[in-house]
């Protein structure tokens, strides 16, 4: 890289626990120069003071740190063309953002990083971003991808099971596509980004969930069984979480368990959940 060259490191920082951070993520974040912390308002508050946290514990020689808000996004329900156009007037306007921060923000031969949650290619807009800054032409950078530990691999270590039956695909869709998947023919499916607790309008008497929401952190909400008798109660305490917190982001597997290796064969996760619906 010429010395006049800028750089852009794009962190995975996993999904919530500090110690989620891997020694490559580490060593990464002690070669920026500036960290930009793009903030989502005050209700999530503490997930901008845990970048801080990791910044200060693991940055290393002279650095800054730049504090932008990320730009408001339209998240009334819509239909499938009204979505994909909000999500794009959105990902512009973070397109513009980005171009500022690195060209005003970045001198010559500086190293930026972005720090995502979980990892930087599941279900986030950064790289996507970037390279629509790049597309433009205006801000030259090269771009390095610093892979995380995601919610997906969090809510498998936490239920202590694995991702995927023998010989079965896992589908990962966000809750939007939910409806239009068919249960056998997509093997288990990992669900994210629901705002809408969409697990409820799943049918069959043969479907577990496995569901957590603030993976990774002290928070963290973890609740399996059958879905029919379950639902509810996750339903329940999600409801109470968003209402004490302004937030909440969750993510399910659900499973059927008609085949050989099923939920049946796992230790026991109903018994595992605490009476509030929280991990022991």
């Amino acid at each position: 890289m010429s010395r006049e060259q800028r750089a852009i490191l794009v962190i995975g920082i996993g999904a919530g626990d500090p110690d989620h951070l891997t020694l490559q993520a580490v060593k990464a974040m002690a070669r920026a120069d500036v960290f930009f912390v793009v903030g989502k308002g005050r209700e999530k508050e503490s997930l901008t003071d845990l970048r801080h946290t990791m910044i200060e514990e693991h940055a290393r020689g002279p650095y800054r740190v730049v504090r932008v808000a990320d730009p408001s996004r339209d998240r009334r329900p819509m239909d499938h063309g009204a979505y994909r156009s909000a999500v794009q007037d959105w990902r512009d306007r973070r397109a513009d953002l980005f171009e500022r921060l690195l060209r005003e923000e970045m001198g010559p031969g500086e190293t930026g990083a972005f720090l995502v949650w979980g990892d930087p290619s599941l279900y986030d807009s950064t790289l996507g971003i970037l390279s629509t800054v790049e597309a433009r032409g205006s801000v030259s950078a090269t771009i390095e991808v610093i892979p995380g530990i995601t919610s997906v691999s969090t809510l498998a270590a936490r239920h202590r099971i694995p991702l995927n039956q023998v010989g079965r695909p896992v589908h990962i869709t966000p809750a939007r596509r939910l409806p239009h998947l068919g249960r056998g023919d997509d093997g288990d499916i990992i669900v994210m980004l629901d705002a809408h607790a969409s697990f409820t309008e799943v049918e069959g008497d043969d479907v577990w969930i496995y569901w957590g929401a603030y993976l990774g952190t002290p928070d963290e909400l973890l609740i399996a069984g059958p879905l029919r008798e379950v639902s509810d109660r996750i339903r329940a305490v999600r409801a109470d979480a968003r209402a004490r917190h302004g937030w909440i982001m969750d993510t399910y597997l659900l499973r059927s368990t008609g085949t050989a290796d099923g939920p049946r064969t796992a230790a026991a996760p109903g018994e595992r959940d605490g009476p509030d619906g929280t991990a022991p």
